[in-house]
């Protein structure tokens, strides 16, 4: 801002003394009131001057707080324009959490968008700091009813009760329904457009309590493992194709000695052997029908019946239905070992003996995530 001068002057009249004559005295002298009155007018001048300045400054450096204002407001309107078209955003959904984490390497775990390959933009749960992050939620397996055998919340087994019409359940293992939502993923059955949209190589299985809100997932979380060696390159990429070209579910469709699905090594993020030997019924552990460190898939029992997964375990004896999920039509006890959860509670619902689950496992989703 440049600076203004103002430059007064006060002209003086000069007092000239002459020859006096005889007599009176004489003076030129102006007349002190006036040159008094003078002065104050001059002084009431400069100080309104200087008032004008003051203000004028004032108004200067006002403007340019409110354009300094203008100008962090206008940057940080760009940084959340940035931000709302960024890779996982709403405006701009990804294909996978793995796109999103590539795009955005210091993005933390939470919920994002993604797209299908239809087009149908979804939000999910993406898992960003576990062995480099870019974990995708796809689905989540809740048992809504232990009493209600293949009843309507068993979305992974059958809604339609043991019916020898569907040997393979509702299919939902091997399909392209989507049912639930993210936010209730702990609470009610969960499949999202990338269990059969995203092409995967590893998938990582969270066993969590029921009704626990997603920002607690990871710490609730009693149980975190992942596979590590690209399995699903195998099978098509993801738990779509391997049951819907490779391992099917159904019933009759082969033995437990020789049909079984593959047994896939884990690493475990939280928990170890002991304690998943711990969460199964003892009598599968005192008869040493599964072995911890793995997640199978496809396994058949001595009847013919097959469950979809054994999470934590590799089942190598004849009770699949009493460790693990999901399935369809079983033709013994009069549908009692139907359901999302199958016969977890055959010997007392929670009660942790004989061929029955604890109440923890009984209680609890288990989460799959793709990277």
């Amino acid at each position: 801002m440049n600076t203004i001068i103002i430059v007064f002057s006060l002209s003086l009249l000069s007092v000239g003394f002459g020859q006096i004559p005889t007599g009176a005295p004489s003076c030129a002298c102006p007349d002190v009131g006036v040159v008094t009155a003078n002065v104050k007018n001059l002084q009431d001048t400069v100080g309104y001057q200087q008032d004008m300045i003051r203000n004028l400054t004032h108004t200067v450096n006002t403007l340019a707080g409110r354009l300094s204002q203008v100008e962090t407001t206008a940057v940080t309107n760009q940084i959340m324009a940035s931000l709302d078209h960024a890779v996982g955003t709403e405006l701009n959904p990804a294909s996978s959490c793995l796109l999103i984490k590539q795009n955005n390497p210091s993005w933390g775990d939470g919920a994002y968008f993604l797209i299908g390959k239809d087009g149908t933009i979804y939000q999910t749960y993406c898992d960003m700091t576990t062995a480099g992050g870019g974990w995708t939620l796809v689905s989540s397996v809740h048992e809504d009813d232990m009493y209600g055998k293949c009843t309507a919340g068993d979305r992974w087994s059958s809604t339609r009760g043991n019916n020898i019409n569907y040997p393979g359940g509702d299919g939902n293992w091997a399909n392209v329904h989507t049912f639930g939502s993210m936010g209730s993923a702990t609470t009610d059955d969960y499949k999202n457009p990338g269990y059969f949209g995203i092409s995967a190589s590893n998938v990582m299985l969270w066993h969590v309590p029921n009704n626990v809100p997603p920002k607690e997932w990871k710490s609730a979380a009693y149980l975190r493992y992942r596979t590590s060696n690209g399995f699903l390159d195998n099978y098509g990429g993801n738990l779509y194709s391997l049951f819907k070209d490779h391992f099917p579910i159904g019933y009759n469709l082969g033995t437990y000695t020789h049909d079984n699905g593959p047994a896939i090594p884990i690493v475990y993020e939280v928990g170890n052997n002991s304690f998943v030997e711990s969460l199964l019924p003892p009598e599968i552990v005192s008869d040493n029908e599964a072995i911890p460190g793995f997640v199978q898939f496809r396994v058949f029992t001595n009847r013919g019946a097959c469950l979809a997964v054994c999470p934590g375990v590799d089942f190598v004896g004849i009770n699949a239905e009493h460790a693990c999920i999901g399935g369809g039509y079983d033709p013994y006890a009069n549908g009692r070992q139907c359901g999302d959860y199958a016969s977890k509670d055959w010997d007392g619902y929670g009660t942790g003996v004989g061929m029955s689950s604890t109440q923890l496992v009984t209680e609890s989703v288990i989460m799959f995530f793709y990277r």
